[in-house]
Order: C-alpha cells, then structure tokens, then sequence
C-alpha cells in the first residue's frame, strides 16, 4: 500500500460473500496539513480516529479470510462516514477541541479533500462490494466497524458494544442475539446514538442499495490494547462465521429508511428478490 494512498483493501476470499469496512481505522494526516493546528494529544483521542479499530478489523479480516476496506486519513481531516452535504463532514470543533485549520475552509479546499480521499475511499468500498458480489455470485453481507468512548460529558456508558442500525433488521438481529447469547457483555440496540444518519457509508452502500449489513461498534476502552483487540476478535469471529452463513442475508431487499424517502425513489423490493 502507498503511503498517500486514501484507502487501503486487505485481500480476502471474495466467495464468502463478506466485506468488513473501517471508516475510522487511523489518525494520519498528510504532511502539507500539519497537525489543522491541534496539539499532538488531539490525535490519540476519538475525535480523530476510532481506537482499536484498525487492529481489529485487520485480525478479523485475516481470521475470517475475507476482504476489508479501511480509511487511511483522520476523521478530522473530512469524515468518510458522512455525506457529502453532511454539516459535519469536515468538522470546526470536535468534543470542545477547535480544528483551527478546518475553518474558515474555502469551498476549492473542501472540493479537494473530498476528490483527494473521500470520494476515493468510498469508489475502493463499492469497487470491492461489487467484486465480492460478482464472485460469490450472491449479495455481499457488509459489516462496518467502529469504537466509541466509554463516557461522554462525564456520563458512564456501560454498554461494552453495540449495534446500530436504520431501516434493515437483517443482519442485526441475529446480531444482537449472538453477541448478549454468553450473558457476559451489555449489547447496545441504537445505543449510545442511533445509527440512521443519512448520506453515512450504511445508508450509501447499503441501505439504498438493499445489502444486508450491520455497524458493529466496541467500546473503546475494551479495544486500545493487543489483549483487548485479540479477545474481541476471538469473540465476534465465530459470530460473523455464523451470521455470514444465512442465506437470507444475501439477497438484495430495499427496506425504507427511518431518514425519508431515497433520492432516487422509495419503491422497495419484496421478500422473493432473486439473488445477486
């Protein structure tokens, strides 16, 4: 992988019909940026990656022997996991930190952030989501990773993951019920925030266009460390094994999103839509 690259895809075998993604796998910026004039310590923090994500996306894609897509830039530089359109697509004040260069933002700059790594990381996720559909020959299962903190404004959250999600119950029920199954960790169901957001990477690669899929997110706290990345790995390995391998998971069904209609028509599909 070239270091300037935007992107990076973790070879896998395309017939499993599995692709996990990493919006927020690191913290790198490009050296022209500098630091958007944030201190040093900005950069270990959420606001600009998701900690613990790229280890662990990088362990499940080697354990599960499938394709994987994850960002190779900072959140703070432009937000893969948002709209174009998205207020906060490239934030000015993240978690009381002011990105200082991130505003005032000309529009030629913010057009070249999105030609320069947004929009080729979101070409690699559909590249790889039709390779994978094409050599499985049926509808991929899309699992996006991310971490969060384990309090927000000084309150506790005491879900150890959790499962977000808008209008396609496919892939998280079974989810849900495989992960709380043990009874040793508490599952969040669109907690601690809901997980229909418009114009995010779910809605554009799969909501619209009918894959099942699912944003499994671990507590961060849980993850920032080999023991942690490796017990979870351990833990969700054999749930994706056994969620990938329903067929009903790989058929394309549009459902409505709780967002509005889609830009382009809100007819949706039926439950005997042919395989894809």
């Amino acid at each position: 992988m070239q270091d300037d690259m935007p992107f990076e895809i973790i070879d896998g075998d395309t017939t499993r019909g599995l692709v996990l993604l990493a919006d927020h796998a690191t913290n790198k910026l490009p050296p022209e940026y500098g630091s958007l004039g944030l201190p040093a310590s900005a950069f270990e923090r959420h606001i600009a990656y998701d900690i613990g994500i790229e280890k662990l996306t990088q362990r499940l894609a080697q354990r599960l022997g499938v394709p994987a897509v994850m960002s190779r830039f900072s959140r703070l530089l432009i937000d893969p996991n948002r709209g174009e359109d998205d207020p906060t697509l490239i934030m000015k004040i993240s978690d009381g930190a002011i990105i200082s260069g991130n505003h005032p933002i000309t529009p030629e700059e913010s057009d070249a952030r999105l030609n320069r790594f947004h929009r080729p990381y979101h070409r690699a996720v559909s590249q790889t989501i039709a390779r994978v559909g094409e050599e499985s020959g049926k509808a991929p299962l899309v699992i996006s990773l991310h971490s969060y903190t384990p309090a927000w404004k000084g309150v506790p959250r005491s879900w150890h993951a959790a499962v977000l999600w808008d209008g396609d119950p496919r892939a998280v029920h079974p989810l849900i019920q495989a992960l709380q199954a043990p009874g040793d960790v508490m599952i969040g169901n669109n907690e601690p925030y809901d997980g229909a957001l418009r114009g995010d990477t779910m809605y554009r690669h799969c909501m619209e266009t009918g894959l099942a899929h699912a944003l499994l997110e671990v507590r961060q706290d849980l993850i920032s460390d080999d023991d942690g990345v490796a017990a979870w790995e351990a833990r969700l390995a054999p749930i994706l094994e056994e969620i990938n391998a329903r067929a009903e998971l790989h058929v394309v069904k549009r459902y409505p999103s709780r967002t509005g209609d889609y830009a382009f028509g809100n007819q949706l599909q039926g439950d005997n839509d042919e395989q894809t």
